[in-house]
């Protein structure tokens, strides 16, 4: 390992701390008060971070800015496009509780997300297939289940942002054809979503010096698993229990196979 990879390293563990930290203090703050919107900024921006010095530690610098530019160019003019014509995601309205917008359409925020969770649940797909990853069709495995992942993630995320702190609004009628408010096809929308960013962003994902022989790389993991408790516990402060319930599950138990895989 040379000098530059062992600052990399000091610098992904030193955001990831501070992350957790300010994941924490939120959680704190959150039992007597909503977390106000400049605090979750600022914890996505450490997520954002964070993501991107663990990915260079793999991946030379003009890829992961790259892969960053993709996710947030390509994103973003997703959620303009859903926001302005209700697809893919569905009829929504975003607030002005995610931040300031962009053109007037998009919040500033909001094309981070996808580098955020995408990224993360991709390192967490990796760790699960460790041990297939000489199987024929391994990365189309990985992004299936990167896919996954998301939705699930989403499933989570969704009564957070509409229910908690109302990032956004869903123009639906009839609580019993959406999941807390938002529709089913926008759990879709996601997943498709993902699936066209991971395909146009593969070319700079793989690793270019493959003889080299790498650790698991266990930084997604934790950010993943950190990020799914501060949803759950959210969501549970709040007496959403089933969507709590599904994130907690789910976190617990693909922390423990991805951990087990990568052994």
């Amino acid at each position: 390992m040379d000098a530059s990879e062992k600052t990399l390293n000091r610098v992904a563990q030193a955001l990831l701390g501070l992350l957790l930290v300010g994941l924490a203090l939120v959680l704190t703050v959150a039992r007597t008060t909503p977390a106000a919107p400049w605090q979750l900024g600022l914890l996505l921006g450490l997520a954002v971070i964070s993501t991107l010095v663990s990915l260079g530690r793999a991946l030379q610098f003009q890829n992961v800015l790259t892969v960053a530019g993709l996710f947030t160019g390509i994103g973003g003019i997703v959620q303009a496009v859903a926001a302005a014509t209700s697809i893919p995601f569905g009829p929504l309205i975003f607030t002005d509780n995610l931040g300031e917008r962009l053109f007037d359409t998009l919040p500033w925020t909001a094309p981070l997300l996808w580098v955020v969770i995408l990224l993360n649940c991709r390192g967490v797909a990796r760790l699960i297939l460790r041990p297939w990853r000489k199987v024929h069709g391994y990365g189309y495995r990985v992004m299936g289940l990167t896919c996954l992942l998301t939705v699930q993630f989403v499933l989570g995320l969704e009564p957070f942002a509409t229910r908690v702190h109302r990032f956004w609004i869903w123009r639906v009628a009839g609580e019993h054809a959406t999941w807390f408010g938002a529709p089913w096809v926008n759990f879709l929308g996601w997943a498709a979503t993902a699936m066209l960013l991971l395909l146009a962003t593969t070319p700079w994902l793989i690793n270019k010096q493959p003889g080299r022989r790498r650790p698991p790389d266990f930084h997604p993991l934790l950010v993943w698993l950190a990020l799914n408790l501060f949803l759950a516990t959210t969501l549970a402060l709040h007496q959403l229990w089933l969507p709590a319930a599904i994130t907690f599950l789910v976190a617990v138990t693909g922390t423990v196979v991805a951990w087990r895989n990568a052994a």
